[in-house]
């Protein structure tokens, strides 16, 4: 299992942004003004966003300090992972 410290904070606001998205979906629903709904839309981006920054610093930061692992994983192996994750930047 593939986890970090940061995890259950991370889930728990994906959780609560989850909450967020399901109400802005009642509000279009229910016809509330457009400010309300893209301010509360905005939240939500926000904290979809600021989750991913969490996770893939997290990723980095393992990724550098076990460039070599006990696994045997290589340089390249890390390298690679790296690359992949950089694009979702």
């Amino acid at each position: 299992m593939h986890t970090h410290e940061t995890h259950p904070a991370v889930i728990k606001r994906l959780r609560r942004a989850g909450g967020h998205l399901s109400s802005v979906i009642k509000m279009l629903e229910e016809g509330k003004p457009c400010l309300e709904v893209v301010q509360q839309l905005h939240a939500v981006e926000k904290a979809i966003t600021q989750a991913k920054k969490t996770l893939i610093q997290d990723h980095l930061d393992h990724c550098l300090e076990h460039m070599v692992d006990a696994k045997g994983r290589t340089q390249a192996d890390s390298l690679d992972g790296f690359r992949k994750i950089t694009k979702y930047l």
